[in-house]
């Protein structure tokens, strides 16, 4: 079922579901682990979601505790090189102990493009739990997210087509990574069925965006 300005009807099951998805990706939970948190929710006993979720959301935790001592380290290194490159540079051209090329190992965390997304990573694509092609904002609502949108893609350099979405290139800035990030974030929890990644590197700063086939019928 359809409304007269094309979006689709869900009801309220549906709407429920759709949220907890969203929020188990903004945990960071893979779609492995999603789709099975599904099969243990339409059971109807919340304490054996609880229990499920419990130890996957300890895994979280510990990753990310990981990947925080990973990112001090890599602090620290970059404190050593900061101090080097602070002291009085050598005459004539650079040298193996002038200071600008680092010696010795790299810390984990060094710099490497940055994909942010809601989920993990894996080394295989997954195929991913089917989700409502539905946005739970209301009309006000909705207005204003699509006018933070199109301020936001404005500023874009480039477009491009991509397999399954859009690509948008945006001059490099942490600050606008940073809007880019926050929005797409936001997105993410009234419309579980997009994809966002956010490829950030020195000389890059590109959003893609992806959704499923069957939401080629719904308004731009």
């Amino acid at each position: 079922e359809r409304t007269s300005s094309g979006y689709r009807v869900y009801g309220e099951d549906a709407v429920e579901r759709l949220a907890f998805i969203s929020s188990a990706k903004l945990l960071g939970l893979s779609l492995e682990e999603i789709r099975e948190l599904l099969g243990v929710r339409e059971e109807g006993v919340c304490s054996s979601v609880r229990a499920r979720m419990l130890p996957l959301v300890s895994g979280r935790i510990a990753e990310t505790d990981g990947r925080i001592a990973e990112l001090r380290a890599f602090s620290a290194h970059l404190v050593g090189v900061h101090a080097d490159l602070s002291e009085p540079a050598p005459a004539g051209p650079c040298g193996p102990d002038c200071g600008c090329t680092t010696t010795g190992p790299v810390p984990a965390a060094g710099p490497v493009p940055i994909e942010l997304s809601p989920t993990r990573l894996t080394p295989e694509a997954e195929p991913g739990p089917e989700v409502p092609v539905a946005c739970t904002l209301g009309h006000a609502e909705l207005g204003e997210r699509t006018a933070q949108w199109q301020q936001l893609a404005a500023k874009a350099t480039g477009r491009e087509d991509i397999d399954g979405g859009l690509r948008l290139s945006f001059p490099t800035g942490a600050e606008l990574a940073g809007e880019l990030a926050a929005l797409a974030a936001a997105e993410q929890v009234c419309c579980a069925f997009l994809d966002f990644t956010l490829h950030l590197t020195p000389t890059a700063l590109q959003l893609d965006v992806r959704a499923p086939e069957s939401a080629d019928g719904m308004p731009a």
